[in-house]
């Protein structure tokens, strides 16, 4: 049997543990027959599972007859690679051509005889939307990894005006936190303020430990002692999950530990780190050296202000690199963080 654990990002691994709750939630609320919400962002940290969740909700609603699902590649002119995919769909393009509907001006089709040409890449767009709306099929737009650039921008005005026109469209993006707070802060798309923001945070520890359990035929005290090692990161339960498997024969989990700590800092720590601020870096310093949890003995320690202390400590959260959910303490969210941090420091 082939290793069932991955360490590609975005391809929907072998061994997946689902958001159960979270993706039933925007499926429920794209399908009602009121939606009430046709946007959702998905953010988190790196290695959280965006794409994976994205991949798994699209793939849900393309089953489903009167759905028609496009993922388009945020790099590249949107509104165009939107007509262009619209166009090329072999259950419309019959409807399209029926119409009457020129857009050779793009580069699409031929120019039809006694039909003027539409000119407006927008335009073209809500003319195509406007035969799926005929035909009640809904429309579901998958956009991976958004950024603050002028094709997401310059997309997403253009979207919310399909909403007011009330076609069928609905929008899936996926986010680091940073990325998705500079886009709904465009003056011009204040809109995405409103927009739900599906936060990942860690998977459930019961199900990471029965994961362990069934793939290794563990008991339940060490596959949670492997569960323990995740602390619920997607991307860690997939990287010590496809360690152990190529050496299970090799001794305990604690073998494996070195090589682990490097695939985490080669494929997202160093990336985290090299994004962080002098202060960001000071306050996790004394964080992983002192073993301290408690907020103001960590201020005490970086000799900062409490109004000053609280904004790195929300960037930090934001981030994905601390946990807040205690009050009056902060602690790392990420898997040996702390002791990557002290590497940091040397």
């Amino acid at each position: 049997m082939n290793n069932p654990f991955t360490l590609s990002f975005g391809k929907k691994p072998v061994q997946y543990i689902s958001r159960i709750t979270q993706t039933a939630e925007i499926i429920e609320n794209f399908t009602a027959a009121q939606p009430p919400n046709q946007i959702y962002m998905i953010t988190g940290v790196r290695g959280s599972g965006k794409t994976v969740m994205m991949t798994n909700i699209a793939g849900e609603i393309k089953k489903r007859k009167d759905w028609i699902v496009l993922e388009l590649n945020p790099n590249r002119d949107l509104l165009q690679s939107l007509a262009a995919r619209l166009y090329g769909l072999p259950e419309m393009h019959p409807a399209f051509l029926q119409a009457k509907l020129d857009f050779s001006a793009f580069g699409l089709g031929v120019s039809l005889e006694n039909a003027v040409p539409v000119t407006d890449i927008e335009n073209a767009i809500e003319l195509m939307l406007t035969e799926l709306r005929k035909r009640n099929r809904r429309l579901l737009i998958a956009i991976d990894e958004v950024t603050d650039c002028a094709h997401i921008r310059v997309f997403s005005s253009s979207f919310q005006i399909f909403l007011r026109q009330e076609y069928p469209v609905f929008l899936l993006m996926t986010g680091l936190f940073e990325n998705i707070y500079d886009l709904q802060n465009e003056k011009s798309l204040t809109f995405l303020y409103r927009a739900p923001k599906i936060m990942l945070g860690a998977l459930n520890f019961t199900a990471i430990r029965k994961k362990y359990m069934d793939i290794f035929n563990l008991d339940m005290e060490a596959a949670g002692g492997m569960a323990g090692l995740t602390s619920g990161y997607p991307f860690a339960f997939q990287v010590l999950g496809y360690l152990y498997w190529e050496n299970r024969d090799n001794g305990p989990i604690e073998e494996v530990l070195p090589e682990y700590d490097q695939y985490l800092a080669e494929y997202v720590y160093d990336k985290i780190w090299s994004e962080l601020s002098d202060l960001d870096r000071k306050i996790l310093a004394v964080m992983a050296e002192s073993g301290e949890t408690k907020v103001k003995e960590i201020r005490n320690r970086t000799d900062m202000k409490s109004s000053l202390f609280s904004v790195y400590r929300d960037r930090l959260k934001r981030k994905g690199v601390l946990d807040t959910g205690k009050y009056g303490e902060i602690s790392f969210a990420l898997p040996r963080f702390a002791e990557f941090v002290m590497i940091q420091m040397l």
